[in-house]
């Protein structure tokens, strides 16, 4: 696909972007049915390929309208597209870039701006998302039903890792809404990797990924706090730790992008890609072995139907990893279908766009609960809370499942076995 910017991208570093870009598309359609979106309205500019061809007349110069917005914003991000394409499109870079320009080009309805902003703003502050949530969970026994389901049961947090001294230490970080939502992800991660030897620290000053930013239009905002979180964390590192672990895939993700997204910056630059380059997913730094040697059982446990977060399977391209450590932890992993289709979760696309996500989401759970699971297995946190809303069994972090199948001892954590 060939494409001469123009309209004030020409001899741009944005636009020899969006020109490079674009010119690995040739218009071939594998993606369409890769495309959730487009599986559902069945409209071709709710497709990957008829988004190509928005942001391709936006590069050119050509008008960018409300209806350009429209289609770009009921793109999940999901990227899809990205692992069914046989010419290597970096569609998500490509949707990125089609969004800064319409936000430039076609300005929001006040309320629309007003909405973002907020979500913005209350989201990535974990403090005052906490204080909001626990208003919430105080009045929820007399709220609708449709709030209710939006608003979690207060859950108590356990006891994180002992207070052994180990060798290796990785820096865990703690994101935004998980510590509040669900205070027992980070806590079963702690305990299981310091059975295995691996201590944990917090980043001290760690901001927002970006990630709400990045995808909500405002992209300097995300920029701010991708350069605080890369000192924060250069900091640690220099202190000795081994790496950055995300137990969120979508912050993962987010993190590992900070060398690419701050690669025009001289001074953050190098640190970026030091940053991304010692970031991993929790999957990447525990292997099956280590937890045949921990589990209580070896086969015969919790039926499990995992749920592969596209953040994870497609964005950073782990696949495979998470359910050979639930198999080695004793669990049994139950046959799914659709196991590329997003839940519809995206950030904040259940908020924004909720129609098209609910009617992901029926159709995510009605692949999960075919085979009967006692319990859904997740590794985003977005995914988690929209899945567990609507679901008839418990929906919950994979590293909780695995904490669980791993013997206790006294002191409450995993006894390793020698």
């Amino acid at each position: 696909m060939y494409a001469q910017p123009s309209g004030g991208l020409e001899h741009t570093a944005r636009g020899e972007e969006a020109q490079a870009l674009l010119r690995n598309c040739v218009h071939c359609g594998f993606c369409l049915p890769a495309c959730p979106t487009y599986r559902i309205t069945g409209n071709e500019l709710d497709s990957p390929r008829g988004r190509i061809y928005l942001i391709k007349q936006m590069v050119e110069g050509a008008e960018a309208t409300a209806t350009t917005r429209f289609h770009l914003d009921r793109c999940l991000t999901c990227r899809a597209c990205e692992s069914a394409c046989p010419s290597g499109v970096e569609y998500g870079r490509l949707i990125d870039l089609g969004r800064e320009l319409v936000e430039e080009r076609v300005p929001r309805p006040p309320t629309q701006r007003a909405l973002r902003r907020t979500l913005t703003e209350i989201l990535s502050r974990p403090r005052l998302f906490a204080v909001l949530l626990r208003a919430g969970q105080a009045v929820r026994p007399w709220l609708p039903s449709s709030l209710q389901a939006r608003v979690p049961p207060r859950e108590a947090a356990l006891s994180g890792a002992s207070k052994t001294r180990h060798p290796r230490r990785v820096l865990l970080l703690e994101g935004c809404v998980q510590p509040g939502l669900r205070p027992g992800i980070n806590g079963a991660a702690a305990r299981v990797l310091d059975g295995l030897g691996i201590g944990v620290e917090r980043v001290a000053g760690e901001r927002c990924c970006g990630a709400l930013g990045h995808h909500l239009g405002h992209a300097e905002r995300a920029l701010d706090q991708a350069r605080r979180n890369v000192e924060a964390c250069c900091a640690a590192l220099d202190a000795g730790a081994e790496g950055i672990v995300s137990t969120a895939s979508a912050c993962g993700l987010m993190v590992k992008d900070y060398g690419r997204l701050l690669a025009d910056d001289p001074a953050y630059a190098a640190r970026a890609r030091r940053v991304s380059q010692a970031t991993r997913d929790l999957a990447e730094i525990i292997e099956p072995a280590d937890l045949r040697r921990t589990a209580a059982t070896t086969s015969g446990g919790q039926r499990v139907a995992w749920q592969a977060p596209c953040t994870l399977q497609h964005g950073q391209r782990i696949g495979g990893r998470v359910e050979a450590l639930l198999d080695a932890a004793g669990c049994t992993l139950t046959p799914t279908r659709e196991t590329k289709l997003c839940c519809g979760s995206a950030g904040t696309y259940s908020l924004l766009q909720p129609e098209l996500s609910h009617e992901l989401r029926r159709r995510k759970l009605a692949a999960l609960l075919d085979a009967d699971p006692q319990v859904i297995a997740t590794a985003n946190i977005g995914c988690l809370e929209h899945l567990r809303a609507a679901s008839p069994v418990p929906v919950r972090h994979w590293i909780e499942v695995v904490a669980d199948a791993l013997e206790p001892s006294a002191s409450g954590k995993p006894a390793v076995r020698q």
